[in-house]
């Protein structure tokens, strides 16, 4: 059975879906670091078994960044993704109610723009934005 928990933000799940969906992972002090600075996260289960997991990072009122979107290999395809990312936006569209003009980012790896596209992103360049960037 699928099912959704929020917050539960667990470092030993976590290394395991970055390593299972090809990312290596971090060292557990920094994963755990990182998930505590984590304001909003949900994980997937089938039965105990994590399969997925999405967070989002920010100030929580003007800008967002969804990351960290993980469905095991297994999963894929199966709609796993999409019900991290409706459940990601049902929180931030509560917090547009506060702040209609929150900024929501979301940084795609690399040919999987499409995904979030289907959610209303668009590519930065297209929005008359620029590019994003990153600092190497």
């Amino acid at each position: 059975m699928i099912s959704i928990k929020e917050n539960n933000n667990n470092v030993k799940e976590f290394n395991l879906l970055y390593d299972k969906v090809g990312w290596g992972h971090w060292d557990e002090n920094i994963s755990q670091k990182a998930l505590d600075n984590t304001f909003y996260s949900v994980t997937v289960y089938d039965n105990e078994k994590v399969i997925g997991y999405g967070r989002i990072i920010g100030d929580t009122i003007c800008f967002l960044y969804i990351q960290d979107i993980m469905v095991i290999p297994e999963y894929q395809s199966n709609k796993i993704g999409t019900m991290i990312m409706n459940k990601l936006l049902d929180k931030i569209n509560d917090i547009k109610k506060e702040n209609p003009s929150l900024k929501v980012y979301v940084g795609a790896s690399k040919n999987k723009e499409h995904f979030y596209e289907k959610f209303g992103f668009v590519k930065r360049v297209d929005a008359n934005l620029g590019y994003g960037m990153i600092l190497k």
